[in-house]
């Protein structure tokens, strides 16, 4: 009985990893509404840790003393986890979306090799094949011509950085029992506030325009519903399922993110798709799904090499 709930743990927390990454695939839609009403570039991403940082204090004041229980190891895997994303999400604004999204989605590889050398567990072939599988998918969707990039401006480094911090995090939360998620939903969207703001008032922002404060309050109405029912939600999902998973595997789930941008954006905003945006997002399906396709047969043909 022990093994089937641990089973259904690992299941439930692929697709809270899955509906994470199909959130984040919806974002640019948000992203484009605050381009339009006068938030512009690094400024955007301050909005989207700050308004969900401020709807957490309510937990903060009810629950401050659980919070102080979970002691120096939220704010390691807040600071991790939130100046990550934050990076990656600049990242996409200050180069080539291309560019940024291929950096930041080597992190597969990263927390492969660093869970093996940190938690000890294996790099196994079908996990190979999978960020094999993953990796093919979005050069092929995103131009096969492209290559794997290296980091030539500040925009890259910020999208390689932050995935390499997402391996981080994904490490630190994996020794996590997912008990303490909203203590470190909290944290993520603290220290993923305070990266954004450093990011958008530094020079690497370059000549930002800052928002005034009715561009701010005009799009309130909506972007609180955003928070609620997306932002909050898909950082709840990572922090719950990440410690019941493969660092790798984490990463590779949260792929989906760039096929769900890819049809979102041919659907909602007439952007191309035809024959190589169809095999890339296939391509990056079945990596997602190789682990629930792998776990069965290994179960049904054990001894099978």
């Amino acid at each position: 009985m022990k093994s089937i709930s641990n089973l259904d743990i690992v299941s439930r927390a692929k697709l809270a990893c899955i509906y994470a990454g199909i959130t984040w695939g919806l974002f640019w839609i948000p992203l484009r509404m605050l381009d339009r009403a006068g938030i512009y570039g690094a400024w955007a991403t301050v909005l989207f840790y700050v308004v969900p940082l401020l709807l957490f204090l309510p937990y903060l004041i009810f629950r401050w003393n659980k919070i102080l229980r979970c002691g120096l190891p939220l704010h390691f895997i807040g600071l991790a986890s939130g100046t990550s994303l934050a990076l990656y999400a600049d990242a996409l604004i200050y180069t080539e979306v291309v560019r940024g999204l291929l950096l930041f989605y080597m992190t597969p590889i990263w927390s492969l090799i660093l869970a093996r050398i940190v938690l000890g567990e294996a790099i196994t072939p079908p996990r190979m094949l999978a960020i094999a599988l993953g990796l093919l998918g979005m050069l092929v969707l995103l131009g096969i011509d492209v290559g794997m990039p290296l980091p030539r401006n500040t925009g890259d480094w910020m999208g390689l950085l932050g995935g390499m911090g997402w391996a981080v995090a994904a490490v630190l939360l994996r020794k996590d029992d997912g008990s303490h998620a909203m203590e470190f939903t909290l944290s993520y969207f603290f220290w993923g506030s305070v990266a954004a703001v450093i990011i958008a008032i530094s020079p690497l922002a370059g000549d930002i325009e800052l928002p005034t404060m009715s561009s701010v309050w005009g799009v309130m109405p909506w972007f609180l519903v955003v928070a609620l029912i997306l932002v909050i939600p898909a950082a709840w999902a990572v922090i719950w399922g990440a410690p019941h998973l493969n660092p790798g595997v984490v990463a590779l789930l949260f792929m989906i993110e760039v096929s769900v941008g890819t049809v979102t954006a041919a659907i909602w905003a007439n952007e191309p798709f035809g024959a190589r945006e169809l095999i890339g997002v296939i391509l990056i399906t079945l990596a997602g799904l190789s682990e629930f396709i792998y776990a069965p047969i290994h179960r049904l043909f054990p001894h099978k090499r």
